[in-house]
């Protein structure tokens, strides 16, 4: 078999700034060892120090850069002239330094002479060409060099640019892109060696149109920001917020750049307000305190955020912004909301047409030329700016046509794409399995990864639906069961719907039952505003029969006559880490925030997770070693409602065990988990449930107790934290009146569980908690 020639198995980072730092953190995220080097500080005994200060700011940065800390330990700090060196065991190299480029060009002359001939050359540069850096390195160096663009922070955002130069050989563009996506988990776009790339280009472009919109409709930031935010498909930080994220001092210079590297064009020429508020310099977003908001408290140390008046330059508390037409939409879907917005009438409606046509009209024209691919655009907006949908989606929802007619009402000249659209007269850029050119001739389409809608549009595909959730045919004899609820809170439908595909895999010959979906977060728990009304209600006969339904649809995940995977990612909490950690395998997405987090609202698991983190951390203690340390280790899990903010981290916590899958690229986990079902099902045998759980019974609830008193009196726990405390230990203690040396059934640490649950749920403040997480989705220590 032969060898593939680029495969990266270590890296190296040039440049220790806030971005190469932060990239070699992911690559330390994906577990790939990486050499970080910069330059020698000439007062400094320290010679690797701007080295060491990188992986410390990365350790240190907020939101964090590691999804374990203890990844840190695969980065090597290192300087350029004492281990220039070191670079020949890289299989990939990435600069990151300071965007000149005659810094860029002298670093890769000298990384030449050292680095191995199979090593994959990159630059990190937002905006330099990538030809210009290496025109004068050998036919082989140029023939291994890509950029490599990625968007900050590099952990969060999905998007890598990809720029192959003209001489970059296809297997080398290839097998890199193949790493970013596989193991980088990054969304994938190939970008022409253009100025600004795609995302830039387009981004940019919108954010200094969007300012002589604002300003020629007379709205103001916070006005602006509701309207292009999520009510239009797009990030929360919307325009302005963005601009001081970025720092308003960088889209002036990126602008300028642009509007300088594509001199036909005034595409990019900012507006006199924009300018003024970079030259003061103290306007510039965050970096400076303040942008177009600043963030201040009030008497009562509550922060605020105070608006930029773009007349006065003075901040002001507009309070909470409502723009009546935002309201109006925000709650109907996305298609109808985007619709609404682009027809509206009055200001508003006039800066989005503005706004939308511009965004519309620049993408078209710039197909071809940043790349060669719609989808990339779209992908490019998507995932470096957070879009549900790119400019040529959007274009599909309002009609194509229509869109040409808006452009054209305007005196603008169509771009040769949308000239093409219009003569042919279709309606749509997205077809079924075809899309256009950037000449407007149909070719075909694929998704990138697997899209579950796409499945979906074969009706023989969807075995069985409800409202909240359905049940899928992934093909190969695997069933899917998508949870499609509002942040898949977990009712009626979504349990049915596990119990239906249990009973189909069976009937129909199925190999096995995947748990999953491609919607914001796997499941966000339990129904609350339900249990909520029935305990005020005071059923609790239903209540009771709720609560043993659910402990026999998670437990099912385990004692069922196949094999069940679960595919969290985003949020797992609740009952959606009890349905995971019941599985008998998790393929999770790295970003996976997972946990028991029921004593927010006053409650304790009571769908199996109690009883599962007692059996595991009983079972991963050694022989004759007492059980308290198992007790207490769950005790504090769960009464602390610990969230990994990893996967790395659930790893560690123990809701993931070793032999488990993490996924860096979470648009993979779905067909990951059902390869892992296949493999899984030949052989399967039913496990049964434990008889013999070994429990410290009255010992473990008086040192519980013992822990609780000593927290409560120190102040690190409300007396009620106490009260929810005490019916936790009961569970875990396996129940009073049992001697150290009892065993019991997962069945009775379940009916322990439910019984801990009812209780609390009909006291006075476990329902304080919950109305006060429904009404302010924050917990209360009463």
């Amino acid at each position: 078999m032969k060898t593939q020639p680029y495969r990266i198995q270590k890296a190296a980072v040039i440049g220790a700034g806030v971005m190469g730092a932060a990239i070699a953190a992911q690559l330390a995220n994906a577990g790939i060892p990486v050499l970080l080097l910069d330059i020698v500080l000439p007062d400094n005994p320290d010679r690797n120090f701007l080295a060491k200060q990188g992986i410390q700011r990365a350790l240190k940065a907020r939101p964090a850069a590691f999804m374990d800390p203890d990844r840190a330990s695969l980065i090597t700090p290192g300087n350029l002239e004492d281990d220039l060196k070191k670079l020949r065991d890289a299989d990939w190299i990435l600069e990151a330094i300071i965007e000149k480029l005659d810094a860029k060009r002298d670093l890769w002359a000298r990384v030449e002479g050292v680095a191995k001939k199979t090593a994959i050359l990159s630059s990190n540069s937002s905006g330099i060409p990538m030809h210009l850096q290496v025109g004068d390195r050998s036919e082989d160096f140029q023939r291994r060099f890509v950029g490599a663009h990625f968007f900050n922070p590099p952990r969060y955002l999905h998007l890598l640019e990809v720029i192959p130069t003209p001489k970059t050989d296809p297997a080398v563009l290839e097998a890199f892109s193949a790493f970013g996506e596989h193991v980088l988990g990054k969304g994938i776009v190939v970008a022409n060696d253009v100025p600004g790339f795609v995302a830039n280009r387009i981004g940019v472009y919108g954010i200094v149109r969007a300012m002589r919109h604002m300003e020629r409709t007379g709205l103001t930031p916070d006005e602006v920001d509701q309207l292009t935010g999520p009510v239009l498909g797009r990030a929360k930080s919307a325009t302005f917020r963005t601009a001081d994220l970025s720092g308003l001092d960088i889209i002036y210079h990126v602008a300028n750049d642009l509007g300088k590297a594509t001199p036909d064009d005034e595409d990019f020429t900012l507006t006199d307000t924009f300018r003024k508020l970079v030259e003061e310099k103290k306007f510039l977003g965050d970096k400076t305190g303040g942008g177009f908001y600043k963030k201040t408290k009030d008497e009562k140390g509550k922060t605020k955020i105070l608006s930029l008046n773009l007349q006065t330059l003075e901040y002001e508390d507009r309070g909470k912004v409502k723009v009546p037409l935002v309201e109006s939409v925000k709650n109907q879907p996305l298609a109808a909301r985007v619709k609404a917005l682009y027809t509206a009438e009055g200001k508003e409606g006039d800066f989005l047409r503005g706004v939308m046509n511009d965004g519309f009209w620049y993408a078209a024209k710039m197909a071809g030329h940043v790349s060669n691919r719609l989808q990339d655009i779209d992908n490019a907006l998507k995932w470096g700016f957070g879009w549900e949908q790119g400019p040529f989606e959007t274009m599909d929802t309002l009609g194509v046509q229509t869109v040409i007619q808006n452009l054209e009402a305007e005196g603008r000249t169509l771009p040769p794409l949308l000239q093409a659209m219009k003569t042919s007269g279709r309606e749509r850029f997205y077809e079924g399995d075809t899309t256009v050119t950037p000449t407007g001739e149909p070719t075909p389409y694929q998704a990138p990864y697997f899209i579950l809608t796409d499945l979906k549009k074969d009706a023989t595909k969807v075995v069985k639906k409800r409202p909240g959730a359905s049940i899928v045919d992934l093909g190969d004899g695997v069933l899917l069961v998508e949870w499609h609820a509002k942040m898949n809170a977990l009712g009626e439908d979504q349990l049915r719907a596990v119990q239906d595909a249990h009973r189909l895999v069976g009937e129909l010959g199925y190999a096995g039952l995947v748990v999953g979906n491609q919607g914001e977060n796997f499941s966000a728990g339990a129904n609350l505003p339900l249990i909520l009304s029935q305990a005020q209600a005071e059923e609790w006969d239903e209540l009771d029969d709720a609560i043993r339904q659910f402990q026999q649809v998670t437990t099912s995940m385990r004692f069922s006559p196949h094999p069940t995977v679960a595919a969290p990612f985003g949020l797992a909490l609740g009952g959606g880490c009890e349905f995971s950690i019941h599985a008998d395998h998790i393929v999770a997405s790295a970003e996976t925030y997972m946990g028991l987090v029921e004593v927010g609202v006053g409650l304790i698991p009571a769908g199996g997770g109690t009883k599962e983190m007692l059996l595991r951390f009983t079972d991963q203690l050694h022989p004759n070693q007492p059980l308290l340390p198992a007790v207490q280790r769950a005790f504090e899990l769960i009464g602390t409602a610990k969230v990994s903010t990893s996967a790395l981290e659930a790893r560690k916590l123990g809701f993931l065990r070793d032999h488990d899958t993490v996924v860096m690229n979470k648009n993979h986990i779905i067909e990951e988990a059902k390869r892992m079902v296949l493999a899984l099902a030949p052989g399967y045998v039913q496990p049964t449930p434990r008889q013999d759980i070994p429990v410290m019974g009255d010992a473990a609830i008086a040192a519980v107790k013992l822990a609780l008193y000593g927290m409560t009196e120190g102040g690190y726990a409300t007396p009620y934290d106490a009260e929810v405390g005490k019916q936790l230990a009961r569970v875990l203690s396996g129940g009073t009146g049992n001697n150290r040396n009892a065993k019991v059934s997962e069945q009775h640490l379940l009916d322990l569980e439910r019984e801990a649950f009812l209780t609390l749920l009909g006291k006075k403040g476990t329902q304080q908690r919950i109305e006060h997480m429904l009404k302010t989705g924050k917990p209360l220590r009463n």
